[in-house]
């Protein structure tokens, strides 16, 4: 049995991505992946080109990587599953190229397609937008455009996905219901 169970956090900007894979990795006492792209947009400017996606996406591959090996180390005397909670992978960052640049660099689209991963949690693009300097897209329809991509997404790929919304605190626990289920049926 596979020891780490992989659960990703996808959707729109300023949908409590981040927030949200804080709160389960506290929850859940286990660790979480940061999303690469903020650490290289706050050091490098946010005035990206389309071969700087193909580097956030590197850089958010080695911190996914880097996360399951920690968490290995961890499982290795749990008698269950732990979770791992990602914020981003490699369908943001497809939705990113093709939303801003109209195409994708083709070793993401092969990523996508052989990374395996147990659950998505998708963010819905009800909670409030929250302005900050790297975001991109205040306005709503910009917002649920990328939203309707991404569900897409989930909805053509085979890992299971629950849509996450509501307030913060309903979307906590809707969280929590679906990894908790997740959980269980790998006990």
């Amino acid at each position: 049995m596979n020891r780490i169970k992989k659960i990703v956090i996808v959707g729109p900007e300023s949908t409590g991505k981040s927030t949200l894979c804080e709160k389960l990795a506290l929850h859940y006492h286990t660790h979480w992946v940061k999303e690469y792209a903020r650490e290289y947009l706050l050091k490098n400017g946010t005035n990206y080109s389309f071969d700087n996606l193909s580097d956030i996406a590197r850089g958010q591959l080695r911190l996914e990587e880097e996360g399951i090996a920690l968490l290995n180390k961890k499982a290795v005397d749990s008698k269950t599953p732990l979770p791992l909670f990602i914020d981003t992978d490699m369908y943001v960052m497809k939705v990113w190229c093709e939303f801003v640049f109209g195409k994708c660099h083709q070793w993401i689209l092969n990523e996508v397609v052989s990374r395996k991963y147990d659950l998505y949690l998708l963010c819905n693009v009800d909670a409030p937008w929250v302005k900050d300097e790297l975001r991109e897209y205040p306005d709503f329809e910009s917002r649920e455009r990328l939203y309707h991509h991404y569900k897409d997404a989930m909805i053509n790929q085979a890992t299971p996905w629950v849509d996450i919304s509501g307030n913060y605190e309903e979307r906590f626990k809707k969280a929590i219901m679906a990894v908790d289920a997740l959980l269980k049926a790998s006990s």
